[in-house]
């Protein structure tokens, strides 16, 4: 069977496979432990060893050798974990280690393993069935893990015993609840203190969380699953905090402080005598470090706030000796500051803190308004700053010590590169097996409209800026996410579709990362109109130097948030766009989840107009356009019901528009069969609406 993009793409789960990652680097700066699979097209991770001296790789666990002929079993849990950190691969997915990093632990199937990663050797842990989330104690001898919504222990020498057990169905002990996973970057709920003594564990109550059910329509003899879903206005999970010892004691922890923090965002240890925990308000206009005593008194050692919103950003607060390093927005830029003073300038939005110590702090950053590069830069405490990456493209780094290990992708290669640096100076690099795409990417960047949005173009194989082409819009176009960067990897569905007979075209508008605070913040009560009216600026601006573009042709497409976009698209601007396909679209805001909704629209109680002003299915009625809608019927964080609200709105105002449901799907459509022929579903219909002809690439 001749190989397809579509079919490139589906099996190697969108060119992840095969791609190094999940990086740490030993403090004694000899070797990197990392995952990847043996091949572009093997969705099996395995745990592999870097020696830096010598630049030799060793594979030192493989879930084929450990599992044999047993198929992996995953626990509920365990799903819903790689759910949230949009997981596609399979085998060794996550690990942890010990503190010098001789050793690391992981689950495979709800069974327990622990790898010597100096001598390669691997041993079962005793364990309770579906076992998953194992983390070693600081010294690698005993292994905490959750099981069944507990909290366990294990080693070779004593066994398995309990540490902390879930007292009803809607209590769990040691795993962060959805919102925390989907929205707040942080997937645990346990640390352990740097003696190996005791552990600091949530316990999360979700009693009071809406109770809703995903029933899979093609199994009707199946109970439907019941999933805990904060929606916008109801009540969060309680997270509740311990002191857990190793002797059973307990302590308990006040760090909300009477409802003051309804957000815990993150939690950290080692290697401070003492837990830090960053937690957020509910309007997510304050944000505050508290430090908890042996004892669980917490005090509180800084505050930052916002008019509009404090963002989560990753390494937002981290102690260098006794001064304590934020990341805050700060007139025109994220700024890193140091003890409440802002030590770096305008000229940097900070993605990322790497590392933080007394000889400075490494970080990923976007260097102007641009922003679609992000480098590696070095900020002295005293504020001096050296860049430490300078060719275009993406990089990031993880670092111990004198060695860093450097990723990096840009339009000169596909994939992502890894490099290893000592004292920088290149001594090793990492392959990257993952697939290079059957498309020869050709993207041209821009800066249109009077707000210089970034924007991307491409076009077919041999095409000109005048030759005729209708124009397909693929952005994303809201919060947290960029679509135009300098990574070729970007791409790869963008110029297929070009290929097949479109102009393409990407536009990053108001509210998508990178560009400032203030620039993130014009869509404030508001996701759709700054949104939809940028998209509409910037293909007009860029229209003016592709005069091939047919504006008489003119679809749109996007998943999740753009989805929304282009559902929003066909419905407020018909005159511009003639026809959209919507995958796993928000459709109206009351449906999606606290967290991410009321950081941009507020409480729907305190301002009921932003929902009002944002509901897709109070417009359908405004429908003219062709819409084809897709739903995963298996979504648990876009639920089905966005689209079926919609396509009901849509009917009963006489509209036509198509529903394609996917049944047994996901937010991340993993299945290959499914993501295959999804785009050629996509073409098919854009082709047939615009009055295109046939697929070309059928």
């Amino acid at each position: 069977m001749t190989d397809t993009f579509p079919r490139q793409q589906a099996r190697t789960r969108r060119f992840t496979l095969g791609a190094p990652r999940a990086f740490r680097v030993a403090p004694d700066e000899s070797r990197v432990v990392f995952l990847r699979s043996t091949a572009g097209d093997d969705p099996v991770n395995r745990l592999w060893v870097h020696e830096v001296e010598s630049g030799a790789v060793r594979m030192v666990a493989d879930p084929h050798e450990l599992l044999g002929d047993d198929d992996e079993t995953l626990p509920a849990e365990e799903r819903a974990r790689r759910e949230r950190a949009r997981e596609a691969g399979g085998g060794i997915v996550a690990y942890a280690t010990d503190a010098a990093v001789t050793v690391a632990v992981f689950s495979l199937g709800g069974r327990l393993y622990r790898t010597d990663l100096l001598r390669g050797e691997t041993a079962g842990l005793p364990s309770q069935a579906g076992a998953f989330d194992p983390r070693p104690d600081p010294s690698g001898t005993t292994v905490a893990y959750v099981a069944a919504g507990s909290l366990h222990l294990t080693d070779l020498t004593r066994g398995d015993r309990s540490l902390a057990i879930a007292d009803g169905p809607t209590t769990t002990y040691g795993l962060a609840e959805f919102i925390a996973a989907e929205e707040m970057r942080r997937g645990r709920g346990y640390w352990w203190a740097p003696d190996g003594a005791s552990l600091l564990v949530s316990r999360v109550d979700s009693s009071h969380v809406l109770e809703w059910h995903i029933a899979s329509p093609i199994e009707p003899a199946t109970p439907a699953t019941t999933h805990r879903y904060p929606a916008a206005g109801t009540e969060n999970a309680r997270v509740h905090l311990a002191f857990h010892g190793l002797d059973g004691s307990v302590v308990d922890i006040d760090w909300s402080h009477g409802g003051t923090w309804e957000y815990l965002v993150d939690a950290s240890w080692a290697p401070r005598a003492a837990p830090t925990l960053l937690v957020e308000s509910r309007d997510q206009r304050t944000m505050a470090v508290l430090e908890v005593a042996s004892d669980g008194a917490v005090a509180e050692r800084y505050r930052w706030s916002d008019e509009v919103w404090v963002d989560v950003v990753a390494g937002a607060a981290q102690w260098i000796g006794q001064r304590l390093l934020t990341i805050e927005d700060r007139g025109a830029a994220r700024r890193l500051v140091l003890d409440g003073k802002p030590i770096s300038g305008d000229d940097l939005q900070v993605r990322r803190v790497v590392q933080a110590d007394e000889d400075g702090i490494v970080a990923v950053v976007s260097f102007d308004e641009a922003a679609t590069e992000q480098h590696l830069v070095h900020v002295a405490l005293d504020g001096t700053t050296t860049r430490l990456t300078h060719d275009a493209g993406i990089h990031d780094s993880e670092v111990s010590g004198e060695v860093a290990l450097v990723t990096s992708a840009g339009m000169d290669h596909d994939g992502t590169s890894v490099r290893v640096i000592r004292s920088g100076v290149e001594v090793g690099a990492i392959d990257n097996l993952a697939e290079s795409p059957l498309v020869t990417v050709r993207a041209r960047f821009h800066r249109c409209s009077d707000r210089a949005l970034n924007t991307a173009v491409l076009l077919p194989r041999g095409a000109e800026r005048d030759t005729p082409l209708p124009v397909l819009l693929d952005p994303y176009g809201g919060p947290h996410a960029q679509r135009v960067v300098h990574a070729r990897s970007a791409y790869g569905a963008s110029q297929w579709f070009a290929d097949q007979g479109f102009a393409v075209v990407i536009i990053d508008g108001r509210g998508t990362p990178g560009r400032g605070p203030a620039f993130e913040r014009e869509v404030w009560g508001d996701l759709a109109t700054p949104v939809l009216d940028d998209q509409v600026a910037a293909l007009h601006a860029v229209a003016h130097e592709y005069p091939g573009m047919d504006l008489g042709r003119v679809a749109i497409r996007g998943w999740s948030f753009g989805g929304y976009l282009a559902a929003l698209a066909v419905l407020r601007r018909p005159d511009v766009f003639h026809a959209a396909v919507a995958g796993a679209p928000v459709t109206d805001w009351r449906l999606y989840d606290t967290h991410y909704t009321e950081r941009y629209l507020g409480h729907p109680d305190v301002y009921p107009e932003h929902y009002e002003r944002t509901d897709l299915t109070g417009e359908a009625d405004e429908l003219t356009r062709p819409l084809l809608l897709i739903h995963g019927l298996a979504d648990d964080n876009v639920v089905a019901a966005h689209t079926l609200r919609l396509s009901r709105s849509l009917l009963e105002a006489g509209r036509p528009h198509r529903v394609l449901p996917l049944s047994g799907v996901t937010h991340m459509t993993p299945q290959e069969v499914v993501a295959e022929n999804l785009l050629l579903f996509q073409l098919a219909f854009l082709r047939e609406v615009l009055g295109l002809g046939g697929n070309p690439d059928r």
